[in-house]
């Protein structure tokens, strides 16, 4: 029976989030999904049915030999061209000198052997198939319409796309350029030809998303041009690649009012497509169309997606630097080609590279994996980890200033392929990553001289993708100690069918077992919490630091509670966590913390979990004031996602999930993470802790007399690092500036 009532009830959350237009425009989609509109406007056909010269001005260029000479001459410009090769040997072995380059990963490519969303390598065997989720063994169809194929009935789609975004392209023009192999311009303009034969127009998941055809536009120019002056690159296949690049973009324009409803990357993403086909190919007949289509969409949602502080709405590092790199193409492509872009857009990226770097770990280059992330990484063009940022954000920065952002180091080659070698003596900025208050995204970090710490409190614009609000990620000497759980899979089968977006397996607390957020489908939640961010402060000699946040998702219980939580950074790698619950009536609180897989000590009768890394032991003591708790430490459970980790795309391993669980009506966690076996001495409310470099006292407010009290009301380090830290006085100043 249909719950009539509780169905309006949702709707006018969706109403009251995403607003009237977007619920019109996305039931117009559905409607035209079912009526077949799609089907009658883009039917299937044969690729017989769209000649080269049917796209073209003047059509005497549809012969294959006509066309070619055409480019050769006339072609526009691209990042490089193939007559540059020996300019660019020096450099790429100083890249490949502590790594074996991108030769060994092109052997395994020639034999079938692929990596999938920036992992180890799938045998995929040859020829490959097209249409198969390589990790499932599951099949699509190939003759069925895009549009009567559903998104969830053949495992993970993604698992099905990422094959035909062509991303082994970039590793088989690196490596050609660099050792000459004609195997690797021969094996990519096979797997076209191939794609060709087994994708024909409109048929098959392959054509289902506008955005994966963009991605496939991008590696597909990388390859024309990267093997541009090779044998295996002829007229009649550089012609029938263009002549599908035609359709791509006719396909992208026919469905393009979906992805900007989508009001995050997959708008950016086609609208790149759509500008790299106008710019790159202005034979055809619709290319100064697309070009000024993509551009002014690129302006346009560069200036609503990307945030006053640089955060990007889609909440997620992984879809952040996705953007970023869809930006970094289009606008290297503007300036080659005389479409630059605006200086209002160009700010609008440069605050957004800044925003990342100030959430970056120094030594790695790495991130938190926050939000949802399937690991995309759209540029593979160095020997970097995947998960180093390091190589977008010098060609970012590189780009918008015209200046380096790090030394020189392997995460130059990136900058190399798109600017050439004259920018790469570019002079080096010496920043370092400080406190960061991004209020408007709704992300906070401190800093200490042995790592940092960010937590997020947001009131959301665009929808969230976990329900994750007050996790903290810490990092310490280039360890990311505590963890987000990632992202394994948006579609998989129970108990993996997206459940790490659970607030359950976020280092936050959890209220009875719910989310901080009702999850209203596959990627929406609803309504969204109000969130209390508070300033940040610190001592008079630095030492000392102090923020606090609380969200409101769980007013919506019978008996509301309030979440608050304080984050102090007592120096050397200190860190304290303070959770304060309040609620009118009894609840279940359960405190998470996911840790690394590594050697440990554990001790659940003083809870506390010791944590040996190579560079040193750190360890993390939790207790609870006003009630009693129970901690408990799970590794890998072998029938839930406790104590899993996905550090990228449908690959898990083993962490360490540790718990402190408390029921009453108000409760305070505290968690102490130290690089030292500290001496805790816990008597609600003062903590006093004592370890070899720290001695320090905290005394906090458990029930404030007052809204928007500070839960830590005095912080006291004495010895080397004698400091004291007044919050009571600071926070009352602070907020009086802020005019609250």
């Amino acid at each position: 029976m249909i719950d009539i009532g509780n169905n309006f009830r949702r709707l006018l959350q969706i109403k009251r989030h995403m607003g009237a237009g977007w619920i019109i425009r996305r039931t117009f989609y559905y409607l035209k999904l079912k009526s077949g509109h799609f089907v009658r406007r883009l039917p299937l056909s044969q690729w017989s049915a769209h000649p080269l010269s049917s796209n073209l001005h003047p059509t005497s260029l549809g012969d294959p030999d006509n066309f070619y000479h055409h480019r050769r001459k006339q072609g526009p410009a691209f990042f490089f061209r193939h007559n540059q090769k020996h300019s660019y040997q020096d450099m790429f072995e100083g890249y490949d000198a502590e790594a074996s380059g991108p030769q060994a990963q092109a052997r395994q490519i020639l034999h079938g052997r692929i990596r999938f969303f920036s992992g180890a390598p799938q045998d995929l065997g040859l020829p490959l198939d097209w249409h198969r989720n390589a990790l499932s063994g599951q099949r699509a169809p190939e003759n069925i319409h895009w549009a009567r194929l559903d998104d969830f009935a053949f495992g993970d789609i993604k698992c099905i796309w990422e094959l035909s975004r062509f991303g082994f392209t970039y590793p088989l023009v690196r490596a050609y350029w660099r050792n000459g192999d004609q195997r690797l311009p021969e094996f990519f303009w096979s797997q076209v030809e191939d794609w060709r034969r087994c994708n024909p127009p409109q048929a098959g998941v392959n054509w289902k998303c506008g955005q994966e055809i963009s991605f496939r536009i991008m590696a597909w120019c990388f390859g024309l041009y990267g093997f541009e002056g090779s044998p295996a690159s002829t007229p009649r296949r550089v012609a029938q690649l263009v002549q599908m690049m035609g359709v791509f973009g006719h396909r992208i324009e026919a469905n393009l009012s979906y992805a900007l409803n989508q009001q995050n990357n997959h708008g950016t993403s086609e609208a790149m497509g759509l500008f790299t086909l106008g710019t790159l190919f202005p034979e055809f007949k619709a290319a100064r169309g697309w070009q000024r289509l993509g551009q002014s969409l690129l302006e346009k949602l560069g200036r609503e997606l990307i945030y006053g502080d640089g955060a990007f709405c889609q909440h997620s590092f992984g879809y952040h630097r996705l953007m970023l790199q869809t930006y970094l193409w289009a606008l290297r492509l503007g300036e080659l080609n005389h479409a630059p872009f605006s200086g209002s857009l160009r700010e609008h990226l440069a605050r957004s590279v800044d925003f990342l770097f100030q959430l970056q770990d120094q030594a790695t280059g790495r991130l938190p994996i926050y939000g949802q992330n399937d690991s995309s990484n759209l540029l593979p063009l160095n020997n970097c980890q995947p998960a180093d940022f390091r190589p977008l954000l010098q060609a970012m920065h590189l780009c918008l200033t015209g200046r380096r952002l790090y030394p020189a180091g392997p995460w130059d080659e990136d900058a190399l392929w798109l600017f050439g070698p004259e920018a790469l003596p570019a002079p080096a900025e010496a920043l370092r990553p400080a406190n960061l208050s991004a209020r408007e995204g709704g992300y906070y970090t401190l800093r200490d001289e042995q790592g940092f710490a960010m937590t997020r409190c947001a009131n959301f614009r665009h929808r969230p993708g976990h329900a994750d609000l007050l996790h903290v990620d810490l990092w310490w000497r280039g360890e990311n100690v505590a963890l987000d759980s990632g992202t394994y899979s948006y579609n998989a089968q129970p108990p993996w069918d997206n459940p790490l977006v659970g607030t359950r397996y976020h280092n936050t607390v959890s209220v009875d077992g719910q989310d901080q957020m009702k999850r209203f489908s596959r990627f929406l939640w609803m309504p969204w919490p109000r969130c209390v961010p508070g300033p940040s402060l610190a001592s008079p000699h630095g030492h000392l630091q102090y923020w606090q946040g609380e969200h409101h998702g769980y007013s919506r219980l019978h008996q509301p509670v309030n979440h608050l939580r304080a984050l102090v950074s007592l120096g050397r790698g200190w860190w304290l966590v303070l959770d304060r619950l309040q609620s009118p009536g009894p609840h279940v609180y359960k405190l998470h913390w996911l840790l690394p897989d590594t050697e440990y000590e554990w001790s659940p009768e003083a809870g506390r979990l010791g944590l040996q890394f190579d560079k040193g032991a750190y360890h993390l003591c939790l207790g609870v004031w006003g009630a009693s708790g129970k901690a408990s430490l799970t590794r890998a459970a072998p029938d839930s996602p406790r104590g899993w980790q996905a550090p990228h795309y449908q690959h898990r391993q083993p962490a360490l999930a540790l718990e402190l669980a408390s029921s009453g009506r108000s409760v305070v966690f505290w968690s102490l993470f130290a690089p030292a076996l500290p001496v805790v001495r816990s008597q609600s409310p003062v903590l006093e802790l004592q370890g070899e470099e720290v001695s320090a006292r905290v005394e906090c407010c458990l029930e404030p007399a007052l809204p928007r009290e500070p839960l830590v009301r005095r912080l006291r380090l004495e010895g080397k690092l004698a400091d004291q830290l007044d919050v009571d006085q600071a926070w009352k100043q602070a907020e009086g500036s802020r005019g609250l």
